[in-house]
């Protein structure tokens, strides 16, 4: 009897440590395009994220001591499919608190609608700028680390007009990214001074564009704005257009922001190729995130890459705020750690957060990209940067102001 009752202890006591050790850890998703369109620029975004996890878990991790994960799914950049497919492995089978991204706007609509809107999850992205985000019906459940295109789109036109360039031709890739963005910069650009001799957009993922760069070279117009990405359809067009002798001058934004385009297509072709993408303004965090990221071998200045660690350290401070691993509630909890008034906390600062959040204080995250201070549609004010092409490859320049 007596070693049955022993027995019976031990596991009982066996059972409540492997259930203490399966509810160790909290996880959080990663969406990304680690393959299609943007397959070059997501692995250092996927870097700024994992960056924020492992300093979190170096200063005691979350809730009192449990490890932060992120496992990841690729959502391919444009399949709507493949999004939703690794939005609800994130949802339902790895039970994620919240996810961060995806990257893609296409991706991150259909990862919500399909997914995370339904599964009550919590979504934050550091890359999807369409304002089509905005609109989302999402409980609440959307927000981003990234200013809109809206946005982007006026500081692309501004920065053409100030340089002298007032007649281009545009093609933009056909989805929400590029249709969006391509009408931001055209009412802008137009509203300014500028003219826009034609508009095409064209389809992903296809081998030939030559009609749509006969069309658009026809109008006489020298520079070309290309609004797509740079590992798909983005670099083919630039690739042709050249080729064909069509402009003297190309343009583009964040989706074509990589060394991968100019390695492709050559750096004495793209040499002065002027693009924009949304940056970070000149504040403190910025450059605590500069010198963490060194130390962990990646570069800070990598499109997106500290938008995706603003994104991760907020969700894992709401996380905090909230007090459990639930999704319920997690949503307020995000406004209250982002924005103001509080006491600040900037990148790293995970353990003072903790203790803070412990003692009932109010904080305020002012991050590596940002200050994030959330919208009624969990948009961000933010900053864009313009770049451009030297010595084969692209490098900051200054801020694009009104």
């Amino acid at each position: 009897m007596i070693n049955k009752r022993i027995l019976a202890s031990a596991v009982a006591v066996s059972s409540l440590a492997l259930a203490g050790a399966a509810n160790a850890e909290v996880k959080v998703g990663f969406l990304g395009g680690f393959t299609g369109g943007i397959e070059s620029l997501t692995p250092p975004i996927f870097d700024g994220a994992r960056l924020a996890v492992q300093q979190i878990n170096a200063q005691g991790g979350l809730l009192g001591g449990q490890e932060l994960v992120m496992p990841s799914g690729d959502t391919t950049c444009s399949d709507a499919s493949a999004a939703s497919n690794a939005a609800d492995r994130m949802v339902n089978t790895e039970q994620v608190t919240a996810i961060v991204g995806a990257l893609c706007t296409g991706a991150t609509i259909a990862a919500a609608n399909n997914a995370a809107i339904p599964g009550g999850v919590l979504m934050v992205s550091p890359a999807s700028t369409a304002p089509a985000v905005s609109a989302l019906d999402d409980n609440d459940l959307v927000f981003r680390t990234v200013p809109s295109d809206a946005f982007q789109g006026e500081m692309l036109a501004k920065l053409l007009l100030d340089k002298g360039i007032d007649y281009v031709a545009v093609t933009y890739v056909n989805n929400d990214y590029g249709r969006g963005l391509s009408d931001a910069f055209a009412e802008a650009f137009e509203a300014g001074g500028g003219t826009v001799a034609d508009n095409l957009g064209h389809e992903d993922n296809r081998a030939d564009y030559r009609a749509e760069l006969g069309a658009l070279s026809a109008t006489g117009a020298d520079t070309l704005v290309v609004l797509a990405y740079a590992d798909t359809s983005g670099q083919t067009v630039m690739r042709q257009a050249y080729e064909s002798g069509m402009f003297t001058q190309y343009v583009g934004a964040d989706g074509m922001v990589g060394d991968s385009l100019v390695d492709a297509i050559g750096a004495d072709v793209l040499d002065g190729m002027i693009a924009t993408r949304p940056g970070s303004p000149d504040l403190p965090g910025s450059d605590i995130f500069n010198a963490a990221a060194e130390g962990a071998g990646f570069d800070p200045s990598a499109v997106f890459a500290a938008q995706a660690y603003d994104a991760a350290f907020l969700v894992a401070l709401a996380i905090e705020q909230n007090g459990n691993a639930e999704r319920e509630g997690l949503s307020d909890a995000l406004r209250s750690v982002a924005n103001a008034p509080g006491e600040v906390i900037l990148p790293g600062e995970w353990e003072k957060a903790a203790e803070l959040i412990a003692q009932g204080t109010e904080i305020n995250y002012e991050g590596a990209s940002g200050t994030h201070e959330f919208d009624d549609n969990g948009d961000v004010p933010g900053v864009v940067v313009e770049m451009t092409v030297e010595d084969g490859h692209f490098v900051s320049k200054d801020l694009v102001d009104l």
